[in-house]
């Protein structure tokens, strides 16, 4: 099979779905994508479960059972979202068997509304390991400044974490901080170190909409000229800042040790601007060793028409660089944009959640009748 999906695999980017549903497990086509697409992951997180849980049928069946039993909704929540990682799991255990552990697998987000409790989130980091019960699991937690000491605790206990919500350079550092930390614990501890894994979600498009919006009251060729270019620089120097850390001599007795480095995940790569190439955060953001995960609708357009280079990341840091420099000329505030993405974000999830919630509640008060 050729075309840019495998140009794309061969550059060294792992492409991952973001997506997973009832409905794509049942009829196979995440199988599909799987087999067919050079799809190796699956990221989700609470937006995505509420919307596949309130459309459609498919989780009737289980939602009257759990209803029968008179089970909470917090509880009915867990089990419904981790029947469809366990099962994402096992779909993609034959790509985790092939890679070493490298690829293969499937993330579920702890509850967003601890993001900002960290005993919390590691008591439910720990239940939604044990639960899933799978070794290509990853456990998603907030890089919210109560999250980074939950995210070295876990991967001290030998936990797999996807450290989702990173807009910042600075939080980017404290993940990649924190990562080293759980790591060193686990090695102190006795935990075989390749059996752990990381990603450091790094979102892209959230990066543009907030900063063009922006720069669309200004209305000057300068601001013109920066539209659509803070995103991309700002995962640019990301992923230089990963190269210093995984290079560092902190890093060197770990990786002698058997630790495999925390990989950047490129995370909202779906084009939200329709004046932009559907393609771009896929395209301009090829580097070796980074996973960028993907709505369906991005991935078929990447495989229908995206033109990918080979490296579209190294040459480019001085340049990424500049266009941060000349936001910040120009009187935007990186730290207040990323800052206030960050809250957004995890306000964002907490409400889908909520939402959800509040759905899922009002259909376990309608109990079966008896038959």
């Amino acid at each position: 099979m050729t075309g840019p999906l495998t140009t794309l695999t061969e550059a060294g980017v792992s492409i991952w779905l973001d997506d997973l549903s009832r409905d794509r497990l049942t009829s196979g086509s995440l199988a599909d994508l799987v087999a067919h697409h050079h799809v190796v992951g699956v990221t989700t997180n609470p937006t995505i479960f509420a919307r596949a849980i309130t459309s459609g049928r498919s989780y009737d069946a289980q939602v009257r059972g759990l209803a029968a039993r008179g089970v909470e909704v917090g509880e009915a929540l867990r089990a419904l979202t981790t029947r469809d990682v366990r099962w994402g799991c096992d779909v993609l255990r034959p790509v985790y068997d092939a890679t070493g552990g490298v690829d293969g697998r499937v993330s579920i987000e702890v509850d967003p509304r601890l993001a900002h409790d960290t005993e919390a989130t590691i008591a439910e980091a720990r239940a939604l390991w044990w639960t899933v019960d799978r070794p290509n699991l990853f456990i998603k937690i907030p890089a919210a400044r109560q999250g980074l000491p939950a995210i070295a605790a876990c991967l001290a206990d030998g936990i797999s974490i996807n450290v989702t919500l990173i807009f910042s350079l600075t939080r980017y550092e404290e993940v990649m901080n924190a990562f080293l930390d759980g790591m060193e614990r686990a090695h102190r501890d006795g935990h075989d170190l390749s059996a752990i894994a990381s990603v450091a979600s790094f979102f892209v498009s959230r990066v543009d909409t907030n900063i063009d919006a922006r720069l669309d009251t200004m209305d000057t060729p300068e601001a013109a000229d920066l539209r659509g270019r803070a995103a991309i620089a700002n995962a640019r120097l990301a992923y230089q800042s990963y190269e210093r850390v995984f290079s560092s001599p902190r890093w060197e007795p770990l990786r002698a040790a058997g630790a495999r480095p925390q990989r950047p995940l490129w995370a909202s790569t779906g084009v939200k601007d329709p004046r932009y190439p559907d393609t771009r955060y896929v395209v301009d953001l090829v580097a070796p060793g980074v996973v960028n995960t993907m709505p369906e609708a991005t991935l078929r357009a990447v495989a229908d028409h995206g033109r990918v280079p080979a490296d579209s990341v190294h040459d480019h840091y001085h340049d990424a660089q500049q266009v941060l420099d000349r936001l910040r000329a120009l009187g935007i505030d990186y730290d207040e944009v990323v800052r206030t993405l960050e809250v957004d974000g995890v306000a964002a999830f907490d409400n889908s959640w909520n939402q959800l919630g509040e759905t899922l509640a009002a259909s376990l008060r309608a109990r079966p009748t008896a038959r």
